[in-house]
């Protein structure tokens, strides 16, 4: 069954819902684990450059806790470790895709803003 929002729930539940993305590499994070894709540690570090691995590291530990993502820890010298989304952080991903195709309507709603830059 649907929950009814009212004003005020629906931004409690955004709220919380932003809490748990909040962070500058999570959305990044989540995009290369996207389509079911299972990375390393290591290729998660080279495929974000910039992201330290203290920082990378912290951002992987919340979404394993809020359940987004899984962590998988291969018994072996050196040590393998993979993440991968799991069932419901994989349901994140067409809310992701219409933020994306929200972002593009940007342009059709605001052409002189791009014009502008196009010009400086």
């Amino acid at each position: 069954m649907r929950r009814i929002y009212t004003p005020a729930s629906a931004a409690t539940g955004v709220e919380d819902v932003l809490k748990m993305l909040e962070g500058r590499w999570k959305l990044i994070i989540l995009f290369h684990l996207f389509d079911g894709k299972v990375q390393r540690y290591s290729d998660l570090e080279k495929l974000i450059p910039g992201i330290s691995q203290k920082m990378l590291a912290q951002q992987l530990r919340q979404l394993e806790a809020d359940g987004i993502v899984a962590r998988t820890v291969y018994p072996q010298v050196p040590p393998k470790v993979e993440y991968r989304l799991t069932e419901w952080g994989q349901a994140l991903c067409p809310a992701l895709d219409a933020l994306l195709k929200w972002a593009e309507q940007k342009e059709a709603f605001h052409p002189t803003e791009h014009a502008d830059d196009a010009r400086a």
